[in-house]
């Protein structure tokens, strides 16, 4: 089972990083429809490189990323970071990849002054959910039926925890 190296995205993974968010790509987690070529770049001015954290193998092979940011541009809201994506390959699922990439996004915002962690997670996203829960965030809203994916009415679940304990 190799083992991930998370570090931060450099701009040179944009091609790496964009061919994983279509392979990973799944109803069970995204709101937006499939991607179809053009493709769009993966690094633009909402989703810059400074953002993402990425795992790696050790021959350098991009095996996942996490996107942290702060939730709004409201100086009261400067001490929350929220994550804004998360994807781990087929290949690298099971060993440990997104909950490394998750430890490391507690790091990196408690690194830029936050206390709290936030996200939103697709109600149906069960193992995404028992991953955050396992890590701590518990639900803290749910918005009924906000998305309706495929023909059905999805729930959009907020979690959050605190940085401190």
């Amino acid at each position: 089972m190799p083992e991930s190296h998370i570090r931060p995205a450099l701009r040179t993974d944009e091609e790496a990083l964009g061919e994983l968010d279509r392979e990973t790509w799944s109803p069970l987690h995204a709101v937006q429809p499939r991607p179809r070529p053009p493709y769009d770049s993966f690094f633009d001015s909402n989703h810059r490189p400074e953002d993402f954290l990425v795992a790696e193998e050790a021959d350098g092979t991009v095996t996942g990323y996490i996107r942290l940011v702060p939730p709004t541009p409201l100086a009261c809201n400067q001490h929350v970071r929220q994550i804004q994506g998360l994807a781990v390959a087929d290949r690298a699922r099971g060993q440990g990849t997104g909950r490394a990439l998750v430890r490391a996004a507690f790091d990196q915002a408690r690194r830029q002054g936050a206390v709290r962690i936030t996200l939103r997670v697709l109600g149906h996203n069960r193992p995404a959910r028992a991953l955050y829960e396992s890590e701590g965030f518990a639900v803290e809203g749910v918005l009924p039926g906000e998305f309706c994916l495929d023909g059905q009415y999805v729930d959009d679940v907020m979690m959050g925890r605190s940085l401190t304990e």
